[in-house]
C-alpha cells in the first residue's frame, strides 16, 4: 500500500471536541475576569503555516483552514472565514456552540462590535495581533461600550492541556550558488533602505525574511522550510538573530557567524529593551510584528514605525540564479506531473480511484526525482462536489470514489531545493456535460488573458485581475477568491506583497513570481481552477514609449482538451494553448518514459 511522506490524511479535528473545548475556555475567561477572548489563526509571525503548538483555533474549534478568526463570549461565538471557507467551516465545527459567520457579510471587529455586551472586557493575545489588528480589536469593542484588553497568558494554553511543544527543527544554510547573493550584501541593502526609513533598527518578525536574508532554511513548520524566530538588524552594527541554539546546526552557525551574532529567544525581550533605552526608532512590520513588540519597545522609551518590511520586497524580485533555480525545478516537476496525469487517465477509466490514492501516486511520481524536499502545501484532492471546496482537504471520512462523468481538482505543489512549485489542473472522468466544457473554457480563457497581458511598469495586480474574470462576468459568473499570489524560491508557496487580486495593490516588478489561478465552482457539483506559475518580466513594444511588462509561463503541464470549447474561443487564444502545449510536449518529452511521452503527445496535439 502506498503511502505519503509528507502529508496525512487523518481527520485532525472533531465537531464534537468543540462543546468541551470552548466550555473549558470559558471557564478559564470566568476566571480572569474577562466577557470574551478573541482567538486568530496565527502564531507569534502572523504566519500562515504555524506550528502544531501554535493550532489554537483548530484545537478550539474544529476548524482547519489556514484563516480565520474565532470570537468566543461567555454565552455566544462565533466564527469568521473568508470564502475559501464558507462550505469547510460549518463541515468542521460544531455550529451549535460557534456560528460561523461569512468574512464578507461581517467582520469579526463588526461580530464584536454587535454581540459585546455593555460594559463587557474582550481579552487578546497581544502576541497573535498586529498592532493594526489591535486597534481595530480596541475600536469595535469601544462602539459596543466595552473595551479590549491585552491578556498576561492566552487562556486557550491554560485549557489545552496536551499542548504539543515549540518545534526544534534542524536550521541549515542555503546554497549562495541557489540564492544568488550572499548575506552580507543582501544586509547591506537592507541597512540602505533603513538609512531611507530613518529608522535605527528593523526588527525581522517575519520568518520568510529571516530565512532570505541570512540564506538559512528550516523545518519548524509544515510545507514551507522556515526556522522560527527573529531579528534585529541595526542600521549600524551587528544583526542578531533570536533561534533556540538547540536547532542551529554547526553549518548554520559558521554561515551566520560572520557577518550576526545568534542569541536565544529568551534574549529578545533584553535587546528590545535596550534598544528603547537608548531613545532608538525601531521599524517594524505591518503585517507580521506582534503587538507585543512594539509594546516592549515603546515601554522601555523607544519609538516605534510600522509600516512594510523593506525586505519583503527585496525577496519578491527573484535573482538570476533563483529564476534559473525555478526554470530547473519546474521542467522536473512538470515531468513527474506528466507521469501523474498519464497515470490518472488509465486509473481513472479502470474504476474506483479514490483521492487519497491519487495524493499518494503524486506525490510518489516527485519524490522519484531524488530531490523532492516537500509538499509546498497539503494537496487539494477533489473529486465532484468535493472539488467545489476551494481549499478542500481529502481525509478518511470524506475521501470518495472518483465517479464517471465527474470532474476532479487536483491542486498541489512541491519544494525543491532550488524552486517552489504549485500547479493546479482540472480532469474529465468520462464524458464532460457541456455546461462544464463551457466553464471549464472561460476559465482558460482567463487563464490565457492574465499569461497573455502587457501592462505598463507600476501595474499592480488589483489592474489586471478582471483580465481573468471577464470570460465569466460575461456569463453572469465569477469566483470568490484572489487571481494570483506571490510564491518564493525554496521559501513560501503564498508570497506577499505581490499578488493578483482586487486587493493586490504592490505595483509588480521584474523578477517577481505569482500564480495565475481563476476558477469556477458548483457547489455541490464540480470546481474547476487552473493553475500556473508566471514570471513578471521586460516586454519590448515597438514604437512604444513606456516600459512594459509582462508575464513567462513557468509551469509545464496539459490542459484537459475533452473539456475544451475551441467554440468559445478567439485565434489568439487558440494559437497560444497550441504554443504553449508545443512547449510542453518538446521540453517534458525527453524527461518521460516511452509510455507517458505518447500520452504527451495526444495530450497536447493542436486544437486549431
Amino acid at each position: 500500500m502506498m503511502t505519503s511522506r509528507f502529508q496525512t490524511f487523518d481527520d485532525p479535528t472533531s465537531p464534537a471536541t468543540c462543546a468541551p473545548r470552548v466550555a473549558a475556555l470559558r471557564d478559564a475567561l470566568r476566571g480572569m475576569g474577562v466577557h470574551g477572548f478573541v482567538v486568530p489563526r496565527a502564531d507569534e509571525h502572523q504566519s500562515e503555516y504555524v506550528p502544531p503548538n501554535a493550532e489554537r483555533l483548530a484545537w478550539l474549534t474544529g476548524f482547519t483552514g489556514s484563516a480565520g478568526t474565532a470570537v468566543i463570549l461567555l454565552d455566544k461565538a462565533a466564527l469568521v472565514v473568508d470564502g475559501r471557507y464558507t462550505l469547510q467551516a460549518p463541515a468542521q465545527t460544531d455550529v451549535s456552540i460557534v456560528t460561523p459567520v461569512a468574512l464578507a457579510e461581517m467582520t469579526a471587529e463588526a461580530w464584536i462590535e454587535a454581540n459585546l455586551p455593555e460594559g463587557g472586557v474582550l481579552g487578546y493575545d497581544p502576541w497573535l495581533h498586529t498592532r493594526d489588528g489591535v486597534r481595530r480589536l480596541e475600536e469595535a469593542a469601544a462602539r459596543a461600550g466595552g473595551k479590549a484588553v491585552a491578556v498576561e497568558r492566552n487562556p486557550v494554553d491554560l485549557v489545552w492541556t496536551d499542548r504539543p511543544p515549540a518545534p526544534l527543527a534542524p536550521v541549515r544554510p542555503h546554497p549562495e550558488a541557489l540564492a544568488g547573493e550572499g548575506n552580507a550584501g543582501k544586509i547591506e541593502r537592507i541597512r540602505a533602505a533603513l538609512a531611507k526609513l530613518k529608522g535605527d533598527a528593523l526588527v525581522v518578525s517575519d520568518p520568510h525574511n529571516l530565512a532570505w536574508t541570512f540564506n538559512l532554511r528550516g523545518g519548524d513548520v509544515s510545507n514551507t522550510p522556515l526556522p522560527l524566530g527573529y531579528a534585529i538588524i541595526p542600521r549600524e552594527g551587528r544583526p542578531t538573530l533570536f533561534l533556540d541554539p538547540a536547532k542551529v546546526t554547526n553549518e548554520a552557525g559558521d554561515a551566520v557567524g560572520a557577518i550576526a551574532d545568534i542569541a536565544p529567544p529568551g534574549a529578545l525581550a533584553a535587546a528590545l529593551d535596550a534598544l528603547g533605552h537608548t531613545g532608538a526608532r525601531v521599524r517594524l512590520d505591518g503585517a507580521t510584528a506582534a503587538s507585543a513588540l512594539a509594546r516592549q519597545v515603546e515601554a522601555a522609551g523607544g519609538s516605534v514605525e510600522v509600516g512594510p518590511d523593506p525586505i519583503s520586497l527585496m525577496k519578491a524580485v527573484k535573482s538570476a540564479a533563483e529564476i534559473d533555480g525555478s526554470h530547473a525545478a519546474h521542467a522536473r516537476d512538470g515531468a513527474a506531473f506528466a507521469r501523474f496525469l498519464a497515470w490518472l487517465d488509465g486509473r481513472a477509466a479502470s474504476g474506483g480511484l479514490t483521492e487519497i490514492e491519487a495524493v499518494e501516486r503524486l506525490e510518489a511520481f516527485r519524490a522519484e526525482t531524488g530531490a523532492l524536499r516537500d509538499v509546498s502545501f497539503p494537496t487539494i484532492s477533489g473529486s465532484g462536489p468535493n472539488g467545489a471546496i476551494v481549499h478542500y482537504r481529502v481525509t478518511r471520512s470524506t475521501d470518495r470514489v472518483v465517479q464517471p462523468g465527474e470532474l476532479f481538482l487536483i491542486d498541489s505543489g512541491a519544494q525543491y531545493e532550488d524552486g517552489t512549485t504549485d500547479i493546479t489542473r482540472t480532469i474529465a472522468v468520462g464524458e464532460p456535460t457541456p455546461e462544464m466544457r463551457d466553464r471549464y473554457t472561460r476559465v482558460l480563457r482567463g487563464h490565457i488573458g492574465i499569461t497573455t497581458a502587457v501592462f505598463p511598469k507600476g501595474t499592480s495586480g488589483a489592474q489586471i485581475d478582471a483580465f481573468a474574470r471577464r470570460p465569466l462576468w460575461e456569463a453572469g459568473l465569477d469566483f470568490d477568491h484572489g487571481t494570483g499570489h506571490g510564491v518564493g524560491s525554496f521559501l513560501s508557496v503564498h508570497e506577499g506583497p505581490q499578488r493578483i487580486a482586487k486587493t493586490g495593490t504592490t505595483p509588480l516588478e521584474p523578477g517577481m513570481m505569482l500564480s495565475n489561478e481563476p476558477g469556477y465552482y458548483q457547489a455541490g457539483a464540480y470546481g474547476i481552477r487552473l493553475e500556473n506559475l508566471i514570471l513578471v518580466e521586460r516586454r519590448e513594444i515597438a514604437g512604444g514609449d513606456r516600459e512594459m511588462l509582462g508575464f513567462a509561463t513557468l509551469t509545464l503541464a496539459p490542459f484537459d482538451l475533452r473539456l475544451v470549447e475551441p467554440a468559445l474561443m478567439t485565434w489568439d487564444e487558440i494559437a497560444w494553448l497550441d504554443a504553449y502545449h508545443a512547449r510542453v510536449r518538446e521540453t517534458l518529452g525527453p524527461l518521460v518514459d516511452g509510455e507517458t511521452r505518447g500520452w504527451l503527445e495526444r495530450a497536447t496535439r493542436r486544437v486549431g
